[in-house]
Protein backbone atom coordinates (compact mmCIF):
# COMPACT_ATOMS: atom_id res chain seq x y z
CA UNK A 1 0.00 0.00 0.00
CA UNK A 2 2.94 2.36 0.55
CA UNK A 3 3.31 3.43 -3.12
CA UNK A 4 -0.32 4.59 -3.37
CA UNK A 5 -0.49 6.39 0.01
CA UNK A 6 0.58 9.95 0.56
CA UNK A 7 2.34 11.13 3.69
CA UNK A 8 -0.80 11.91 5.69
CA UNK A 9 -2.75 8.78 4.78
CA UNK A 10 0.33 6.62 5.46
CA UNK A 11 0.74 7.88 9.03
CA UNK A 12 -3.01 7.73 9.69
CA UNK A 13 -3.18 4.15 8.44
CA UNK A 14 -0.26 3.24 10.75
CA UNK A 15 -1.98 5.10 13.59
CA UNK A 16 -5.20 3.14 13.05
CA UNK A 17 -3.27 -0.14 13.17
CA UNK A 18 -1.51 0.92 16.38
CA UNK A 19 -4.79 1.94 18.03
CA UNK A 20 -6.29 -1.47 17.31
CA UNK A 21 -3.44 -3.24 19.08
CA UNK A 22 -3.02 -3.64 22.88
CA UNK A 23 -0.31 -1.93 24.91
CA UNK A 24 2.86 -1.50 22.86
CA UNK A 25 1.04 -1.05 19.56
CA UNK A 26 2.98 2.07 18.53
CA UNK A 27 6.30 0.30 19.07
CA UNK A 28 5.17 -2.78 17.17
CA UNK A 29 3.85 -0.81 14.17
CA UNK A 30 6.98 1.36 14.11
CA UNK A 31 9.18 -1.75 14.01
CA UNK A 32 7.07 -3.36 11.26
CA UNK A 33 6.71 -0.31 8.98
CA UNK A 34 9.91 1.63 9.58
CA UNK A 35 7.94 4.75 10.49
CA UNK A 36 9.06 6.67 13.55
CA UNK A 37 7.06 6.64 16.77
CA UNK A 38 6.63 10.40 16.45
CA UNK A 39 5.01 10.00 13.01
CA UNK A 40 2.57 7.38 14.31
CA UNK A 41 1.77 9.48 17.38
CA UNK A 42 1.02 12.45 15.11
CA UNK A 43 -1.33 10.24 13.10
CA UNK A 44 -3.14 9.18 16.29
CA UNK A 45 -3.65 12.84 17.23
CA UNK A 46 -5.09 13.57 13.78
CA UNK A 47 -7.47 10.62 13.98
CA UNK A 48 -8.56 11.66 17.48
CA UNK A 49 -9.38 15.15 16.18
CA UNK A 50 -11.43 13.70 13.33
CA UNK A 51 -13.34 11.47 15.72
CA UNK A 52 -14.01 14.56 17.86
CA UNK A 53 -15.49 16.44 14.93
CA UNK A 54 -12.47 18.63 14.22
CA UNK A 55 -10.97 19.01 10.79
CA UNK A 56 -7.18 18.50 10.79
CA UNK A 57 -4.87 20.42 8.53
CA UNK A 58 -5.21 19.16 4.95
CA UNK A 59 -1.78 20.35 3.81
CA UNK A 60 0.50 17.63 2.48
CA UNK A 61 4.23 18.11 2.39
CA UNK A 62 5.66 17.91 -1.11
CA UNK A 63 7.89 14.99 -2.07
CA UNK A 64 11.37 15.53 -0.70
CA UNK A 65 10.24 18.30 1.64
CA UNK A 66 11.17 18.65 5.30
CA UNK A 67 14.43 19.13 7.07
CA UNK A 68 17.48 17.28 5.79
CA UNK A 69 19.00 14.58 7.99
CA UNK A 70 22.02 15.63 10.00
CA UNK A 71 24.42 13.42 8.02
CA UNK A 72 23.41 15.31 4.83
CA UNK A 73 24.05 18.76 6.29
CA UNK A 74 27.12 17.70 8.30
CA UNK A 75 28.78 14.72 6.58
CA UNK A 76 31.70 14.65 9.01
CA UNK A 77 29.65 14.19 12.17
CA UNK A 78 29.63 10.36 12.05
CA UNK A 79 33.41 10.15 11.65
CA UNK A 80 33.90 12.62 14.50
CA UNK A 81 31.54 10.63 16.73
CA UNK A 82 33.26 7.34 15.84
CA UNK A 83 36.62 8.85 16.79
CA UNK A 84 35.28 9.92 20.19
CA UNK A 85 33.82 6.50 20.95
CA UNK A 86 37.07 4.63 20.33
CA UNK A 87 39.87 7.23 20.40
CA UNK A 88 42.69 4.71 20.87
CA UNK A 89 42.27 3.15 17.43
CA UNK A 90 40.32 5.74 15.41
CA UNK A 91 41.14 9.15 16.92
CA UNK A 92 43.33 11.03 19.35
CA UNK A 93 44.62 8.73 22.16
CA UNK A 94 44.90 11.81 24.39
CA UNK A 95 41.22 12.72 23.96
CA UNK A 96 39.73 13.80 27.30
CA UNK A 97 36.71 11.59 26.67
CA UNK A 98 38.93 8.52 26.88
CA UNK A 99 39.28 9.18 30.59
CA UNK A 100 35.68 10.03 31.40
CA UNK A 101 32.14 8.71 31.03
CA UNK A 102 31.07 8.61 27.37
CA UNK A 103 27.45 9.58 27.95
CA UNK A 104 25.40 10.94 25.05
CA UNK A 105 25.34 14.33 26.77
CA UNK A 106 29.13 14.50 27.02
CA UNK A 107 29.54 13.26 23.46
CA UNK A 108 27.11 15.95 22.24
CA UNK A 109 29.04 18.62 24.13
CA UNK A 110 32.36 17.49 22.67
CA UNK A 111 30.99 17.31 19.12
CA UNK A 112 29.45 20.76 19.44
CA UNK A 113 32.80 22.12 20.62
CA UNK A 114 34.41 20.58 17.51
CA UNK A 115 31.97 22.41 15.23
CA UNK A 116 29.30 19.71 14.91
CA UNK A 117 26.24 21.09 16.75
CA UNK A 118 24.13 18.14 17.85
CA UNK A 119 21.77 17.10 20.64
CA UNK A 120 22.17 14.14 23.02
CA UNK A 121 19.12 12.44 21.52
CA UNK A 122 20.54 12.68 18.00
CA UNK A 123 23.85 11.27 19.27
CA UNK A 124 21.98 8.24 20.63
CA UNK A 125 20.17 7.75 17.30
CA UNK A 126 23.44 8.00 15.34
CA UNK A 127 25.16 5.49 17.63
CA UNK A 128 22.40 2.95 17.01
CA UNK A 129 22.64 3.50 13.25
CA UNK A 130 26.43 3.02 13.46
CA UNK A 131 26.00 -0.35 15.19
CA UNK A 132 26.82 0.68 18.76
CA UNK A 133 24.89 -0.41 21.84
CA UNK A 134 25.17 -0.10 25.60
CA UNK A 135 27.25 -3.01 26.90
CA UNK A 136 28.78 -3.95 30.21
CA UNK A 137 32.15 -5.60 30.81
CA UNK A 138 32.22 -9.31 29.99
CA UNK A 139 34.34 -11.68 32.03
CA UNK A 140 36.02 -13.94 29.48
CA UNK A 141 39.76 -13.66 30.13
CA UNK A 142 40.95 -16.24 32.60
CA UNK A 143 44.66 -15.43 32.56
CA UNK A 144 47.31 -18.01 31.80
CA UNK A 145 45.89 -21.42 30.93
CA UNK A 146 47.56 -24.60 32.11
CA UNK A 147 48.54 -26.85 29.19
CA UNK A 148 46.71 -29.82 30.79
CA UNK A 149 43.58 -27.86 31.58
CA UNK A 150 41.28 -29.70 29.16
CA UNK A 151 42.86 -33.04 30.03
CA UNK A 152 42.11 -32.43 33.72
CA UNK A 153 38.48 -31.64 32.95
CA UNK A 154 38.23 -34.86 30.96
CA UNK A 155 39.81 -36.78 33.83
CA UNK A 156 37.29 -35.35 36.31
CA UNK A 157 34.38 -36.01 33.95
CA UNK A 158 35.31 -39.64 33.39
CA UNK A 159 35.87 -40.25 37.10
CA UNK A 160 32.53 -38.64 38.00
CA UNK A 161 30.69 -40.77 35.47
CA UNK A 162 32.41 -43.93 36.65
CA UNK A 163 31.53 -43.37 40.30
CA UNK A 164 27.96 -42.35 39.52
CA UNK A 165 27.41 -45.57 37.58
CA UNK A 166 28.56 -47.49 40.65
CA UNK A 167 26.16 -45.53 42.89
CA UNK A 168 28.92 -43.69 44.74
CA UNK A 169 28.43 -40.06 45.90
CA UNK A 170 29.99 -37.12 44.04
CA UNK A 171 30.05 -33.65 45.59
CA UNK A 172 31.28 -30.22 44.61
CA UNK A 173 32.55 -28.01 47.44
CA UNK A 174 33.52 -24.36 47.83
CA UNK A 175 33.25 -21.30 50.05
CA UNK A 176 30.68 -18.67 49.09
CA UNK A 177 31.54 -14.99 49.39
CA UNK A 178 31.71 -13.84 53.01
CA UNK A 179 28.74 -11.67 53.95
CA UNK A 180 28.52 -8.84 56.51
CA UNK A 181 25.77 -9.28 59.07
CA UNK A 182 23.58 -6.31 59.93
CA UNK A 183 21.51 -3.67 58.19
CA UNK A 184 23.86 -3.36 55.23
CA UNK A 185 22.92 -2.93 51.57
CA UNK A 186 22.51 -6.21 49.72
CA UNK A 187 22.60 -6.01 45.92
CA UNK A 188 19.39 -6.65 44.05
CA UNK A 189 15.78 -5.54 44.25
CA UNK A 190 12.60 -6.84 45.85
CA UNK A 191 8.99 -5.67 45.77
CA UNK A 192 8.16 -3.00 48.34
CA UNK A 193 5.44 -0.29 48.53
CA UNK A 194 6.40 2.49 46.14
CA UNK A 195 8.60 5.10 47.76
CA UNK A 196 9.27 2.95 50.83
CA UNK A 197 12.61 1.16 50.29
CA UNK A 198 14.14 -0.64 53.23
CA UNK A 199 16.69 1.70 54.79
CA UNK A 200 20.21 0.40 55.40
CA UNK A 201 23.54 1.85 56.46
CA UNK A 202 25.49 4.14 54.17
CA UNK A 203 28.91 2.65 55.01
CA UNK A 204 29.72 -1.06 55.06
CA UNK A 205 31.85 -1.22 58.20
CA UNK A 206 31.69 -4.60 59.93
CA UNK A 207 29.54 -4.72 63.03
CA UNK A 208 31.85 -5.93 65.84
CA UNK A 209 28.99 -7.77 67.59
CA UNK A 210 27.38 -9.47 64.57
CA UNK A 211 30.57 -10.01 62.57
CA UNK A 212 30.28 -11.86 59.25
CA UNK A 213 28.86 -15.06 57.85
CA UNK A 214 31.05 -17.61 56.04
CA UNK A 215 28.91 -20.01 53.98
CA UNK A 216 30.71 -23.20 52.94
CA UNK A 217 28.69 -25.43 50.66
CA UNK A 218 28.56 -29.07 49.62
CA UNK A 219 26.58 -29.81 46.46
CA UNK A 220 25.43 -33.36 45.67
CA UNK A 221 25.88 -33.45 41.89
CA UNK A 222 23.81 -36.61 41.40
CA UNK A 223 20.71 -35.66 43.43
CA UNK A 224 20.70 -31.85 43.03
CA UNK A 225 20.89 -31.30 46.78
CA UNK A 226 23.04 -28.97 48.81
CA UNK A 227 24.24 -28.44 52.35
CA UNK A 228 25.62 -25.13 53.61
CA UNK A 229 27.36 -24.57 56.93
CA UNK A 230 27.35 -20.92 57.96
CA UNK A 231 30.55 -20.29 59.88
CA UNK A 232 31.21 -17.28 62.11
CA UNK A 233 34.95 -17.59 62.74
CA UNK A 234 37.50 -18.43 60.01
CA UNK A 235 37.40 -20.26 56.69
CA UNK A 236 39.96 -22.98 57.38
CA UNK A 237 40.57 -26.48 56.11
CA UNK A 238 39.06 -27.95 59.29
CA UNK A 239 35.92 -25.85 58.74
CA UNK A 240 35.66 -27.19 55.18
CA UNK A 241 36.21 -30.82 56.21
CA UNK A 242 33.72 -30.52 59.06
CA UNK A 243 31.10 -29.18 56.63
CA UNK A 244 31.59 -32.19 54.38
CA UNK A 245 31.20 -34.42 57.44
CA UNK A 246 27.97 -32.67 58.46
CA UNK A 247 26.59 -33.11 54.94
CA UNK A 248 27.37 -36.83 55.11
CA UNK A 249 25.72 -37.25 58.50
CA UNK A 250 22.60 -35.23 57.63
CA UNK A 251 22.03 -35.98 53.95
CA UNK A 252 24.68 -38.09 52.22
CA UNK A 253 24.49 -41.23 54.35
CA UNK A 254 20.73 -41.48 53.73
CA UNK A 255 21.06 -41.00 49.99
CA UNK A 256 23.99 -43.40 49.64
CA UNK A 257 23.64 -46.08 52.33
CA UNK A 258 26.02 -48.47 50.52
CA UNK A 259 28.68 -45.94 49.61
CA UNK A 260 32.31 -46.94 49.98
CA UNK A 261 33.91 -43.97 48.23
CA UNK A 262 33.25 -40.24 48.09
CA UNK A 263 34.49 -38.07 45.23
CA UNK A 264 35.13 -34.42 46.14
CA UNK A 265 35.67 -31.87 43.37
CA UNK A 266 37.09 -28.55 44.54
CA UNK A 267 38.95 -25.45 43.46
CA UNK A 268 42.71 -25.33 43.69
CA UNK A 269 42.85 -22.57 46.30
CA UNK A 270 41.26 -21.30 49.50
CA UNK A 271 40.56 -23.51 52.49
CA UNK A 272 40.44 -26.57 50.19
CA UNK A 273 43.65 -25.73 48.34
CA UNK A 274 45.51 -28.52 46.59
CA UNK A 275 48.71 -27.18 48.17
CA UNK A 276 47.37 -27.10 51.73
CA UNK A 277 48.79 -29.73 54.06
CA UNK A 278 46.08 -28.93 56.61
CA UNK A 279 43.38 -29.73 54.04
CA UNK A 280 44.83 -33.18 53.51
CA UNK A 281 45.20 -33.75 57.26
CA UNK A 282 41.59 -32.69 57.86
CA UNK A 283 40.38 -35.02 55.09
CA UNK A 284 42.37 -37.90 56.57
CA UNK A 285 40.60 -37.41 59.88
CA UNK A 286 37.27 -37.20 58.06
CA UNK A 287 38.01 -40.43 56.18
CA UNK A 288 38.84 -42.11 59.50
CA UNK A 289 35.56 -40.91 61.03
CA UNK A 290 33.19 -41.93 58.25
CA UNK A 291 35.32 -44.94 57.19
CA UNK A 292 35.22 -44.15 53.50
CA UNK A 293 37.80 -43.63 50.78
CA UNK A 294 37.89 -39.97 49.81
CA UNK A 295 38.82 -39.22 46.21
CA UNK A 296 39.74 -35.59 45.55
CA UNK A 297 39.99 -33.78 42.22
CA UNK A 298 40.99 -30.12 42.00
CA UNK A 299 40.16 -27.89 39.08
CA UNK A 300 43.09 -26.41 37.15
CA UNK A 301 44.27 -22.88 38.00
CA UNK A 302 41.98 -20.09 36.79
CA UNK A 303 38.88 -22.28 36.34
CA UNK A 304 37.08 -21.87 39.67
CA UNK A 305 33.89 -20.68 37.94
CA UNK A 306 33.56 -24.10 36.33
CA UNK A 307 32.89 -25.62 39.74
CA UNK A 308 29.31 -26.90 39.64
CA UNK A 309 28.44 -25.58 43.09
CA UNK A 310 28.90 -22.03 41.77
CA UNK A 311 26.09 -22.17 39.22
CA UNK A 312 23.99 -25.01 40.66
CA UNK A 313 23.75 -23.78 44.26
CA UNK A 314 25.43 -20.48 45.13
CA UNK A 315 23.85 -18.54 42.24
CA UNK A 316 20.34 -19.48 43.39
CA UNK A 317 21.12 -18.58 47.00
CA UNK A 318 22.22 -15.14 45.82
CA UNK A 319 19.00 -14.74 43.84
CA UNK A 320 16.90 -15.81 46.82
CA UNK A 321 18.31 -13.18 49.21
CA UNK A 322 18.81 -10.35 46.72
CA UNK A 323 17.71 -6.99 48.07
CA UNK A 324 17.35 -8.33 51.62
CA UNK A 325 19.70 -7.11 54.38
CA UNK A 326 21.28 -10.06 56.20
CA UNK A 327 20.31 -8.83 59.65
CA UNK A 328 21.42 -11.86 61.67
CA UNK A 329 23.02 -15.28 61.46
CA UNK A 330 19.63 -16.94 61.61
CA UNK A 331 18.44 -14.78 58.70
CA UNK A 332 21.29 -16.12 56.57
CA UNK A 333 20.53 -19.72 57.54
CA UNK A 334 16.81 -19.34 56.85
CA UNK A 335 17.31 -17.66 53.47
CA UNK A 336 19.76 -20.35 52.36
CA UNK A 337 17.53 -23.19 53.53
CA UNK A 338 14.49 -21.72 51.73
CA UNK A 339 16.25 -21.64 48.34
CA UNK A 340 14.50 -23.73 45.70
CA UNK A 341 14.43 -23.99 41.91
CA UNK A 342 12.01 -25.30 39.31
CA UNK A 343 14.38 -28.22 38.73
CA UNK A 344 13.89 -29.47 42.30
CA UNK A 345 16.94 -28.13 44.16
CA UNK A 346 16.87 -28.98 47.88
CA UNK A 347 19.07 -27.02 50.28
CA UNK A 348 19.65 -27.48 53.99
CA UNK A 349 21.68 -25.12 56.13
CA UNK A 350 22.94 -24.90 59.68
CA UNK A 351 25.01 -22.55 61.78
CA UNK A 352 28.54 -23.59 62.73
CA UNK A 353 29.52 -21.77 65.93
CA UNK A 354 32.86 -23.55 66.35
CA UNK A 355 36.10 -21.59 66.59
CA UNK A 356 38.75 -22.60 64.04
CA UNK A 357 42.38 -21.87 64.75
CA UNK A 358 44.44 -20.32 61.99
CA UNK A 359 48.12 -20.69 61.22
CA UNK A 360 48.31 -24.41 62.07
CA UNK A 361 51.53 -25.99 60.81
CA UNK A 362 51.54 -29.60 59.63
CA UNK A 363 54.88 -31.33 60.16
CA UNK A 364 56.61 -33.82 57.89
CA UNK A 365 55.97 -36.47 60.52
CA UNK A 366 52.23 -35.84 60.37
CA UNK A 367 52.27 -35.91 56.57
CA UNK A 368 54.08 -39.24 56.61
CA UNK A 369 51.22 -40.79 58.57
CA UNK A 370 48.61 -39.82 55.98
CA UNK A 371 47.39 -42.58 53.69
CA UNK A 372 47.44 -40.57 50.48
CA UNK A 373 47.70 -42.17 47.07
CA UNK A 374 48.49 -39.79 44.22
CA UNK A 375 47.01 -40.47 40.80
CA UNK A 376 49.34 -41.13 37.87
CA UNK A 377 47.90 -38.05 36.12
CA UNK A 378 48.73 -34.85 38.00
CA UNK A 379 48.97 -36.31 41.46
CA UNK A 380 49.02 -32.81 42.95
CA UNK A 381 45.44 -32.35 41.70
CA UNK A 382 44.10 -35.90 41.87
CA UNK A 383 44.59 -38.15 44.88
CA UNK A 384 42.73 -40.46 47.22
CA UNK A 385 42.81 -40.75 51.01
CA UNK A 386 42.19 -44.14 52.60
CA UNK A 387 40.93 -44.39 56.18
CA UNK A 388 43.38 -45.62 58.78
CA UNK A 389 42.03 -48.73 60.51
CA UNK A 390 41.45 -48.20 64.20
Amino acid sequence: MAPVLDERSRRQWAAAEAMEMPWGGITSVAAATGLSRTTITTGICELSKQLGGQQPCQRIRREGGGRNCLEYDDPGVCAALDALIDPLTRGDPESPLRWTCKSTRRLAEELTAQGHPISAGTVAALLIEMGYSLQANCKTREGASHPDRNAQFEYIYNLVRRLQKRGQPVVSVDTKKKELLGDFKNSGQEWQPQGQPEEVRVHDFQDPELGKAIPYGVYDVTNNQGWVSVGIDHDTAYFAARTIGRWWESMGSRRFPRARELLITADGGGSNSCRSRLWKLALQELADDIEMILRVCHFPPGTSKWNKIEHRLFSFITQNWRGKPLLSRQTVVNLIASTTTTTGLIVRAALDTNQYETGIKVSEEQMAKLRITRAAFHGEWNYSITPRRK
